[in-house]
């Protein structure tokens, strides 16, 4: 293999395993994906669909679902997830990887905490805008019940109903809060890791290995969760209104003001509805994600 085709593949690899990766943990933490969904989105003041107190913590929402709607509900949108994560997943990693790499240039190829960070954020808001409209479906797919769900059960079918009836600002509604939780998230998440890992390697806790991946991914998610639940409240909020519909419903004309009036008709605690299954979902999906994507990085093309 030429010296060109072998560069080529090593530029190419954090983006088909940042992808594969992603798929992984989003298939194993999709539920609970779910249960933080409908946990965000109920008690709108001003939404009568939502305003109903269905689930009283995760455990209890993903009961009910379970109970009322069957397991399948669990994972309501999950062609979406995955199509979301093969274009999302694949663009951040693969983006963070170019970038940091690029920067650490114009540093004597040193990385730094401050590089990746960069990086990081740069990754997410891109990589994000690009894939929103998938972000869009997913979350009206989690939100909605069984019967409604039945209707819109054909991601393909789906998007072009949604492109029908709300135009391409349907497909881009949110983006502005899911560009800037995604730039949070890869910002914090992705440097963190590498920090984490860093240290605990240079500290002789463990060498570069599954231990090590595991303990850092699970501190990179705290971090995570602790920093992008307001944002993600505001995402899921501004993509699950329906302006299709008659114009009381459209609810929020910004994601500032769907924070102001959030605080405003429910408390500054209610920026962290489902925090705990927020974190459950990060905290798994990073530990399986990382560790996941570690060892197909070791793998070689050859």
């Amino acid at each position: 293999m030429s010296s060109m085709s072998v560069s080529s593949d090593v530029r190419l690899k954090p983006f088909i395993n940042g992808g594969l990766a992603s798929l992984t943990a989003e298939i194993g933490t999709f539920p609970i994906d779910t249960a933080k969904t409908r946990l965000q989105v109920q008690g709108q003041v001003s939404d009568a669909t939502c305003s109903e107190i269905r689930y009283r913590g995760m455990v209890h929402a993903l009961y009910r679902v379970f109970r009322e709607e069957g397991f399948r509900a669990l994972y309501h949108g999950l062609p979406a997830g995955l199509l979301r994560q093969a274009s999302y997943g694949t663009m951040k990693i693969g983006l963070y990887h170019y970038f940091k790499t690029r920067l650490a240039l114009y540093a004597n190829g040193t990385e730094t905490l401050y590089m990746n960070i960069i990086s990081g954020i740069s990754a997410g808001a891109i990589a994000a805008a690009i894939a929103n409209p998938t972000d869009v479906l997913k979350v009206r797919m989690q939100a909605a019940t069984s019967i409604e769900y039945q209707r819109r059960q054909n991601v393909f079918l789906a998007f072009i109903k949604l492109y029908q009836s709300e135009g391409v600002k349907g497909l881009y509604r949110g983006v502005g809060p899911t560009s800037q939780r995604a730039a949070v998230v890869a910002g914090v998440l992705l440097p963190s890791y590498d920090f984490f890992k860093k240290i605990l390697i240079q500290s002789g806790f463990e060498g570069n290995d599954v231990m090590t991946h595991f303990v850092a991914s699970f501190l990179a998610g705290i971090l995570g969760a602790i920093a992008t639940n307001p944002i993600d409240v505001v995402k899921s909020r501004m993509m699950n209104q329906n302006t299709s519909k008659v114009k009381l419903h459209h609810f929020y004309q910004s994601s500032f003001d769907c924070c102001v009036q959030t605080i405003k008709t429910e408390g500054f605690m209610a920026l962290y509805k489902g925090f705990t299954p927020s974190y459950l979902r990060l905290g798994p999906w990073n530990i399986i994600f990382f560790m996941t994507y570690e060892q197909l990085q070791r793998l070689s093309f050859t």
